[in-house]
C-alpha cells in the first residue's frame, strides 16, 4: 500500500501544537483542578514532575496524530478548511470518541473525565486538520 505523500514540516508543526495545546489544557488555566480530582493521582506527585519519557511519548503520539491525518486528508484534492474540520470531526467520533466512550462505560471512568480527555483529543484532531489543511 502508497501512502500519499505528506508535507512533514506541517506535521511536526502540528504536532508541536498539540503538546503545547496538551500542556495547556491539563494546566490549572483549563482542566487540571477538574481533572485531578477526578483521577486517583495526587496532585502533589504531579508537581514532582518525572522523568521526560512520557513527555516524549505525548509527543510521539500527537505525531502520530498529525502524520495520520495528513494522511486521510490527502485523499482530498479539493480540501478547504471547513472540510479539513469536518473530517477530523468525523475521525475524532468514529474512532477516538466513540471508543474511548465505550472503555470509559465499562471501566466506570466518570463521565466528566472521558469528556476533559475526549475534549482535548478532538481538540487535537481539529487544530491538527486546520493547520494541515492551510499548509497546503
Amino acid at each position: 500500500m502508497e501512502l500519499p505523500a505528506v508535507h512533514y514540516l506541517a506535521v511536526l508543526v502540528s504536532g508541536v501544537v498539540i503538546f503545547a495545546m496538551g500542556a495547556l489544557w491539563y494546566s490549572p488555566a483549563l482542566f487540571a483542578k477538574q481533572w485531578v480530582a477526578l483521577t486517583a493521582i495526587n496532585a502533589e506527585e504531579m508537581k514532582k514532575g518525572g522523568t521526560p519519557v512520557p513527555y516524549a511519548m505525548v509527543f510521539l503520539c500527537g505525531l502520530l496524530v498529525s502524520y495520520t491525518m495528513a494522511v486521510i486528508l490527502n485523499h482530498f484534492p479539493n480540501l478547504t478548511l471547513i472540510r479539513a474540520i469536518e473530517v477530523a470531526v468525523l475521525c475524532w467520533a468514529g474512532f477516538a470518541g466513540a471508543t474511548s466512550f465505550s472503555t470509559a462505560i465499562f471501566s466506570m471512568k466518570p463521565k466528566a473525565l472521558w469528556m476533559i480527555d475526549s475534549g482535548f483529543n478532538l481538540a487535537s484532531f481539529v487544530v491538527a486538520a486546520a493547520i494541515l489543511a492551510g499548509w497546503r
